[in-house]
């Protein structure tokens, strides 16, 4: 098991008990970029120099000297209080900050999982107890947010800031431990009315309504992640393996703007509906085979007396092949 991110008590008015938290996402991503010089192929390292040496190298035009180099253990924070003036901090003065939530997460207030925007959820994390003995505390609060259907809040602090955290717990009884996410500030989001008040506003109609409800109906089913696949690294994998095999470079095709008329919406929800069965999957389209074997179903000239050819029955187009041919003949 990985090292936990962070360790401490959660504190629910005078119930508390330790946990450790861990990062419950990671970086999946095979393709990984270097940059590299166009010129020579070779990869490119950055140095760090100070600001007066840089502006010197720029304007000379001259290679960096090793004394202009600036050393990781050599750099500090600073806070720039005047134009070109800075006050340094020290990590040990940073490690040392007055901020209870570094050690204790005090539950503020529960709220009902519904009430918790999308919007304002951040990163999530494991909760897991930090021993056995802490295990009993921690099951009873884990079962009272899963019955209740609530989330703690409280505060905690790490990652050089201070973050609004939501505690929960999964509904599958199987999985013991809780889930914590950080959460963003309302200050952190911008306004929604800046981007939604210039949309028009409309009447939508009740049969465009239950059309589309009835989709939404046939396409609901239960969240299943592993159907999800990044296809933007599936692409970048065939560009890289195209270009080490010397194969051709596959490249997305222009899509052509729509032309003809604009697809009434009425349309284009009944044939949606139609499209999706009962079940949720959509329909294949019948193959051109099928449509012959429907072509075929239609009645023949035999019984009916009637072909097409070129949009003109065949009786109207014999009888203009007789006429002709009575009038060159006399």
């Amino acid at each position: 098991m990985a090292r936990p991110y962070w360790s401490g008590q959660i504190q629910i008015s005078l119930v508390s008990f330790g946990v450790k938290f861990f990062v419950a996402t990671e970086a999946k991503n095979e393709i990984r970029f270097h940059q590299i010089s166009r010129k020579t192929g070779e990869r490119v390292k950055y140095q760090k120099v100070s600001a007066s040496a840089a502006e010197q190298q720029e304007q000379t035009g001259g290679d960096t000297k090793a004394s202009d180099r600036v050393e990781k253990d050599e750099i500090v924070k600073g806070y720039e209080f005047r134009k070109g003036q800075y006050v340094t901090i020290e990590p040990e003065e940073i490690a040392h900050l007055r901020v209870p939530s570094k050690h204790t997460v005090a539950i503020e207030q529960f709220v009902g999982l519904e009430e918790l925007p999308p919007e304002y959820l951040e990163k999530p994390y494991f909760v897991v107890p930090e021993n056995d003995t802490q295990t009993e505390a921690f099951a009873t609060v884990r079962e009272g947010l899963r019955k209740s259907k609530k989330a703690a809040l409280g505060k905690i602090a790490f990652a050089g800031r201070e973050h609004v955290l939501a505690l929960t717990a999964d509904e599958d009884d199987d999985l013991r431990g809780m889930m914590a996410y950080t959460m963003r500030y309302q200050q952190e989001l911008r306004d929604p009315r800046e981007y939604f008040n210039d949309i028009k506003k409309v009447t939508v109609a009740d049969d465009s309504l239950d059309l589309a409800m009835e989709l939404i109906k046939r396409k609901t089913a239960k969240f299943d992640a592993s159907k999800f696949v990044d296809g933007y690294e599936v692409a970048l994998k065939e560009l890289v393996d195209a270009k080490v095999n010397n194969q051709p470079v596959p490249q997305d095709e222009p899509v052509a703007a729509p032309r003809g008329k604009v697809v009434n919406l009425m349309d284009a929800l009944r044939k949606s509906v139609g499209s999706v069965g009962s079940d949720g999957e959509t329909k294949a389209a019948p193959p051109a085979a099928a449509k012959k074997r429907v072509t075929k179903t239609a009645p023949t000239e035999e019984k009916q007396g009637i072909a097409l050819v070129q949009g003109t029955p065949a009786k109207t187009a014999a009888k203009g092949t007789k006429a002709a041919t009575k009038k060159k003949s006399a």
